[in-house]
């Protein structure tokens, strides 16, 4: 029943699983399609956290090699993506060990991504970063620290 109730519906069935599990009725319960639920969503956090630094990362590339076009935006959008990185950090901590791979997964999109919002070709940047991922995420680094101005 509940794995019929799973391609039908999945809110019903969630909330299934959830009534099994509280009564302790374990040999009810789908396990297949909750461990493949449960897997999924700790891909979703990873996949977050590499798109959040990919957003962070084609920002920071086109900080660096457009100097002319950097603004208050720019500046608030990299502000925001760490801010946000940190509190996805905070809030699922065992992520940290997939930091440095998904940073470095996230910089191969995001210079496709600058490539194509700066208009600049690829070769421009670098093909690996030349900041670490300590300075991606500090909130006072901006590469070659040129700031706007307010």
């Amino acid at each position: 029943m509940s794995a019929k109730l799973y391609d039908t519906d999945f809110y019903g069935w969630t909330q299934k699983q959830s009534e099994l599990l509280k009564a302790g009725r374990l040999t009810e319960v789908d396990t297949e399609h909750l461990i493949e639920e449960l897997e999924a969503m700790g891909r979703s956090e990873r996949q977050q956290l590499t798109q959040r630094l990919e957003i962070l990362l084609t920002h920071l590339l086109k900080w660096r090699y457009q100097p002319d076009f950097r603004g208050r935006s720019g500046q608030l959008t990299l502000l925001e993506q760490r801010r946000r990185i940190a509190k996805l950090l905070a809030a699922n901590p065992s992520l940290q060990a997939e930091l440095d791979a998904c940073f470095l997964d996230a910089y191969d999109d995001a210079r496709f991504g600058a490539m194509k919002e700066t208009g600049l070709p690829l070769h421009t940047f670098p093909e690996m970063p030349e900041m670490g991922l300590s300075h991606a995420l500090n909130m006072d680094y901006w590469p070659d620290q040129a700031q706007p101005s307010a």
